[in-house]
């Protein structure tokens, strides 16, 4: 028989443990589509700081979510099963980390990601990729939790998962996921709900795919269908006019005759 070495698992890492066990049963489907990104590359090209694609994704669904409030619509449980619908989006966006020599993935929460400058949405997910885990509030409140003993745990889960309110502040209406920093792939990630988006490589014909994710109790797939095909329209027009206005400026050096 052979010999293993057991390994301490992380607290980042029983977080996930803990996001999975939560996510098991949630009836998640999937829709892909190329969406062509041609307006916000030109743009993008031209800003005078790039954001991130994780950013600019946050941002255009927001925007989406805004006109939509089925995309910030919730189901929830107690004290019976119910929609519950947010006044605003709050983004949860994936953060790969490497900690105490293990990779975990952490949510960064940006509230209302929509009505704040994208380099601020940015920045936040920057100091979250960056920054020591204390130093990130979203980060210490999970790692709170996720210190707890086992039952204190599953309670305080089961009541951020089931209250419309506390679902939206553990959770949020959407997440933000993707690998295309490690190349090309599509992500299907769980998650207990009820948007999950994820995103590839911008490619040569000036696409880039798009997976959405959603909980299938709360709307169907023309529905989702027609949010991709609205997205497309965003990224390429509200959110690439925010980029162009942050071109470089130059300034035109005056120019005087000096006669003699």
């Amino acid at each position: 028989m052979m010999r293993g070495t057991a390994r301490k698992i992380t607290m980042p890492r029983r977080f996930v443990a803990d996001l999975m066990r939560a996510s098991i049963r949630v009836p998640m489907v999937s829709l892909i589509r190329p969406v062509s990104i041609r307006g916000l590359l030109d743009a993008r090209a031209q800003a005078a700081r790039r954001p991130g694609w994780a950013a600019i994704f946050a941002k255009a669904f927001a925007l989406v979510a805004k006109e939509q409030p089925v995309l910030r619509t919730l189901y929830v449980k107690w004290p019976s099963p119910a929609f519950y619908e947010l006044p605003r989006s709050v983004a949860m966006v994936a953060i790969a980390r490497v900690e105490d020599g293990q990779d975990c993935v952490l949510p960064q929460k940006i509230a209302a990601p929509d009505e704040i400058p994208l380099t601020e949405v940015d920045a936040l997910i920057r100091r979250a990729k960056e920054a020591p885990i204390e130093q990130v509030p979203a980060f210490r409140r999970i790692m709170r939790i996720t210190r707890l003993p086992l039952p204190l745990r599953r309670l305080f889960w089961a009541i951020g998962l089931n209250f419309g309110r506390q679902r939206a502040n553990y959770f949020g209406s959407f997440g933000v996921t993707s690998v295309a920093a490690y190349g090309a792939g599509q992500l299907h990630a769980l998650s207990p709900g009820p948007f999950v988006l994820s995103y590839g490589l911008a490619k040569a014909d000036q696409t880039i795919d798009v997976v959405l994710r959603w909980d299938h109790r709360i709307t169907d797939a023309a529905f989702i269908a027609g949010v991709l095909s609205r997205l497309e329209q965003v990224l390429n027009t509200e959110i690439a006019a925010e980029l162009r206005a942050d071109r470089p400026q130059t300034e035109a050096k005056a120019v005087r005759a000096v006669g003699t």
